[in-house]
């Protein structure tokens, strides 16, 4: 779920963001890649933010940390990040949210509020229901899947919104 409390209330929160760097960072040694200031700096600006994120809002925070001010270098920590499963990309929206557990290689769905923007991440499993059935009749080898759905959260269904 995106929605963290804030690092400078919680010291728990504040924690399970370094510890999610710490993975991250030894998932990458596992696999002989290397977690870049900018690549880590860029993936906890996104498991601190209360929402998606766009790439400039990703590089406006990047250089308030001390980043040079170019675009390329969001866009190239984004890439990394996303091509070893520490972020996804919302399509839709063209935002990004950190994984909920990227030592867990999963399909992702997501369920977007439309009214506070909220996004929940769930792991789905389409190689092995319907979609994956019909990629199969058409002889399709599905190797990423990311859904979206857009609707309302529980608090803004109660709330009417």
């Amino acid at each position: 779920m995106y929605q963290h409390q804030s690092p400078a209330t919680s010291t728990s929160s504040r924690r399970s963001v370094e510890d999610a760097l710490d993975v991250a960072t030894q998932i990458c040694a596992d696999r002989g890649e290397r977690m870049t200031p900018h690549r880590r700096q860029t993936l906890k600006i996104l498991l601190e933010s209360q929402r998606p994120l766009g790439a400039y809002d990703v590089l406006k925070q990047l250089t308030q940390h001390g980043a040079a001010a170019q675009p390329p270098v969001a866009y190239r920590a984004l890439d990394f990040l996303m091509e070893h499963g520490f972020v996804h990309k919302l399509r839709e929206s063209k935002t990004f949210v950190a994984c909920r557990d990227p030592a867990d290689c999963h399909g992702a769905g997501f369920l977007i509020c439309r009214t506070c923007g909220q996004v929940d991440e769930v792991c789905v499993e389409p190689k092995r229901g319907a979609f994956g059935r019909a990629a199969r009749q058409v002889g399709f080898k599905i190797e990423r899947t990311v859904l979206e759905a857009e609707g309302m959260c529980a608090k803004c269904s109660k709330t009417g919104a």
